[in-house]
C-alpha cells in the first residue's frame, strides 16, 4: 500500500521550482513502476515530462498533473522544501499545487484496479510550451488519448469536495502600440501626443460590456494591466504609448472574435495603431455526463457533500486537454497555494485518496 503523506513529503523535498525537476519525477516514476505502470519519459526542450500507463479493465482514465512549483519566497515557518509535518499538517511549496494531488492519485491507483494513466509535466507554472501540449501530441500519435481526464488542481474552495471545475474561461493578452510624434510640451502644435490618441481607445474598451454571462460562466471581463510611455521628464510629449490588457472570456466568445473586435475599435479611432494579440487559451466547458457523474458520486460518498460545478479561476493545462477529450479539474483546498506556509492536512489528503480510488473503481469497471 502506498502512503500518500509519505509520498508527498518525498516530493516536497525536491525543490522543483519551474522549470527545474530536482528529482521529483524520478520519485514518482520509481513508485509507479513498482505498481506495474509502463513509464515513458518525454523531454521537450529543457522540460521533463512523462506518461505512465497501467493496463486494466474498463475505460481509460487519465490523471494530469505538474511537478513544477512557483518560487518559495521568504518567511516560512518550516523549510519550503523540507517536507515537514506538524500537528497533522504537511508543509511545503507544492503541498496543494499540486504535489498533494499527484501523491493522492498515485496512492489511489495502488488501491483500485483499472485502465489508468498519468500525464505529468514540469512546465505548468511557467510557459506551458514544452509540457502538456507536447505530451498530448505524443499521446495522440501513439493512440493513447484517454476516454476522460481529471486534472488534480486544487479546486476546492473551503472544504474538500465543495467545487469541481467543469470548464475554464479563455484568456487573451493584447498590446496596443499607439504611435505619435514627440515634441516639447510647450509647443503641442508641433507634436502629436500618443497618450491623447490612446485614451479614447481605452475608454471605449473599458466602457463596453462584453456579455451578461452564460449558463456556467460569469460575464467576460477586460482589464487594462499597464499603460507606458517611458517618459523620464515632465516637458516631453510622448511619441509612443503602449497599453496592455487581458480579457477573460466565456463560451460566448473566441479568441479570434475578440481580436477582431479590438482591431475594429482601433481602426475606428486611429488606423495607424498596432495591435499584438496572443490567445493563452480558449474557453471550454465539459457538459454533464456519466464521467463527471462518477466523480461527483465519489465526492458525495466520501465527503457527504454535493460539489458545485463552476468555471471560475484562471487557466490551467485543462485548456489543452479539452482539445482531445472530456476533462474536469478536482483536487485539494487551494487557500494556501502560492503562499508562504503552503500546507495540507493529512486527513484531507487521505480523503482525496479515497475519492480518487472510488472514481477509478466506478469509471474503469
Amino acid at each position: 500500500m502506498i502512503s500518500a503523506p509519505a509520498l508527498l513529503r518525498d516530493l516536497l523535498r525536491c525543490a522543483s521550482v519551474t522549470p527545474a525537476d530536482a528529482g521529483a519525477q524520478g520519485v514518482l516514476i520509481g513508485v509507479l513502476e513498482g505498481l506495474g505502470f509502463e513509464v515513458t519519459k518525454l523531454r521537450f526542450g529543457e522540460i521533463e515530462n512523462f506518461f505512465a500507463e497501467r493496463a486494466g479493465p474498463g475505460r481509460h482514465l487519465c490523471f494530469a498533473g505538474h511537478t513544477d512549483v512557483v518560487p518559495a519566497g521568504e518567511g516560512w515557518s518550516h523549510g519550503p522544501f523540507a517536507g515537514a509535518e506538524q500537528n497533522g499538517v504537511i508543509y511545503g511549496r507544492g503541498a496543494v499545487d499540486m504535489k498533494g494531488g499527484i501523491a493522492a492519485f498515485v496512492a489511489a491507483c495502488a488501491r483500485a484496479p483499472g485502465h489508468v494513466s498519468l500525464l505529468i509535466t514540469g512546465d505548468e507554472e511557467a510557459d506551458a510550451v514544452d509540457g502538456t501540449v507536447r505530451v498530448l501530441e505524443w499521446m495522440q500519435a501513439q493512440g493513447k488519448i484517454p476516454d476522460f481526464c481529471v486534472v488534480g488542481e486544487p479546486t476546492s474552495r473551503s472544504r474538500l469536495g465543495d467545487v469541481v471545475k467543469v470548464g475554464r474561461r479563455g484568456s487573451l493578452n493584447a498590446s496596443i502600440i499607439m504611435p505619435g510624434r514627440q515634441g516639447h510640451a510647450a509647443y503641442p502644435h508641433l507634436a502629436e501626443n500618443a497618450v491623447h490618441k490612446l485614451v479614447p481607445v481605452l475608454a471605449e474598451l473599458m466602457g463596453t460590456r462584453l456579455d451578461e454571462g452564460s449558463e456556467f460562466f460569469e460575464p467576460s471581463t477586460l482589464q487594462i494591466t499597464s499603460v507606458d510611455v517611458g517618459n523620464k521628464t515632465t516637458n516631453v510629449i510622448p511619441g509612443e504609448a503602449v497599453a496592455r490588457l487581458n480579457i477573460r472570456f466565456n463560451d460566448l466568445h473566441s479568441g479570434t472574435s475578440l481580436t477582431a473586435w479590438l482591431t475594429d475599435v482601433l481602426a475606428r479611432h486611429t488606423p495607424d495603431a498596432i495591435l499584438q494579440a496572443k490567445i493563452s487559451g480558449e474557453a471550454f466547458l465539459t457538459q454533464p455526463g456519466d464521467e463527471v457523474g462518477a466523480l461527483v458520486r465519489a465526492i458525495q460518498t466520501v465527503t457527504r457533500r454535493v460539489p458545485e460545478r463552476n468555471t471560475g479561476g484562471g487557466t490551467s493545462d485543462a485548456r489543452f486537454i479539452a482539445r482531445y477529450c472530456r476533462v474536469v479539474e478536482f483536487g485539494l483546498v487551494g487557500t494556501t497555494m502560492h503562499k508562504v506556509d503552503e500546507a495540507v492536512p493529512v486527513a484531507e489528503l487521505e480523503q482525496l485518496v479515497d475519492i480518487y480510488a472510488a472514481m477509478i473503481r466506478e469509471f474503469c469497471r
